[in-house]
């Protein structure tokens, strides 16, 4: 393993009786890149992670450097409305201190609960169902950062967030890896913002596409081996 490396993958293959998931996967993430990682329904993008993080049985070989804690976002947490459960006790399971946890939330964006917490505890005091899908992704960020990781892992971190949150959580990702010197991972659906915001793109249909520079690597017959002939090219491009 490559020393500026922090995570190398070489030969990775899921199989679930003997259904083949993923199979020779290969790949390397440097300290502080951000990798998206991209491909259709079913290309076993999930499954990656899972076997990345050590949550599943597969063949191959995945290297993390030395001591490394990594953070994981994940794409749902699927709650009822009426859980007895606050936004504190939440995020307590993970870090008791409050003024930790005050912290983290000022880093995700709940400004005006750190800067007035005694004032205004409307998001700690707030039931997680009750929280809308932006707000809910946000204090999903903010438990996996109460660890203290440097690598944080995000499957499709706008699933169930509307079109006006999107941005502002991609944003928000892009904050928090300048200003903490975190390497990120995510799984997209969107090439406009991986374009934008990923340093390497890993492309996936149950086999490595390609993997590197998005605007190097990712051409009509990459997006074909992916999602089949019908698929159009498409670039945002920003003004």
């Amino acid at each position: 393993m490559e020393k500026d490396n922090i995570l190398s993958v070489h030969g990775l293959k899921v199989k679930f009786d003997n259904h083949v998931i993923l199979d020779d996967i290969s790949f390397e993430i440097k300290r502080d890149d951000t990798l998206a990682i991209i491909g259709p329904n079913g290309a076993g993008k999930s499954v990656l992670f899972r076997a990345i993080l050590g949550l599943i049985p597969f063949e191959g070989k995945v290297e993390w450097a030395q001591n490394i804690n990594v953070g994981y976002v994940p794409q749902k947490l699927f709650i009822g409305k009426d859980l007895p459960l606050t936004v504190a006790e939440f995020l307590q399971f993970k870090e008791k201190k409050i003024d930790k946890i005050h912290e983290v939330l000022l880093e995700v964006g709940f400004q005006k609960e750190a800067e007035h917490l005694h004032n205004d505890k409307r998001v700690l005091r707030t039931r997680i169902g009750a929280l809308s899908g932006g707000e809910l992704q946000r204090v999903l960020i903010a438990y996996a950062l109460l660890g203290d990781p440097q690598v944080l892992l995000f499957d499709e971190p706008t699933a169930g967030v509307d079109i006006t949150g999107e941005e502002t959580i991609y944003s928000l990702i892009h904050k928090l890896q300048e200003k903490a010197d975190l390497t990120i991972i995510f799984i997209s659906h969107e090439l406009q913002v991986v374009n934008h915001y990923a340093s390497n793109v890993l492309c996936l249909n149950k086999e490595k596409i390609c993997f590197g520079p998005p605007l190097k690597v990712i051409d009509k017959e990459t997006l074909t081996k992916m999602y089949g002939e019908e698929v159009n090219l498409y670039r945002h491009h920003e003004h």
